[in-house]
């Protein structure tokens, strides 16, 4: 695989550029990152943080499935099923 291609082929699966790919990925990072933090905050207080972590985790899937992203991005694993190259490992911890 051409180097290249490490940065632009998976974007282009989702009808991204790099760029817009990038921001995205940015922004579920940091969602993850303060879901983490809310969730470490709810196990030693439980009364605080109940819904934080959740919320944000619902709010990333209904962003990553949703529209043209979303129905591309189930056409790309829906392509990559029947493939006997793929390590469909990787989609199962998804």
């Amino acid at each position: 695989m051409e180097i290249r291609q490490h940065f632009t082929e998976h974007p282009a699966s989702v009808g991204e550029t790099y760029g817009e790919h990038f921001k995205v990925a940015a922004g579920f990072a940091g969602s993850l990152a303060i879901a983490a933090v809310a969730a470490a905050v709810h196990a030693v207080v439980p009364s605080r943080c109940s819904a934080t972590a959740s919320r944000r985790i619902l709010a990333m899937h209904d962003q990553m499935t949703s529209g043209a992203r979303g129905t591309q991005l189930h056409e790309s694993r829906d392509a990559r099923a029947d493939d006997p190259a793929v390590d469909h490992r990787a989609d199962a911890a998804a």
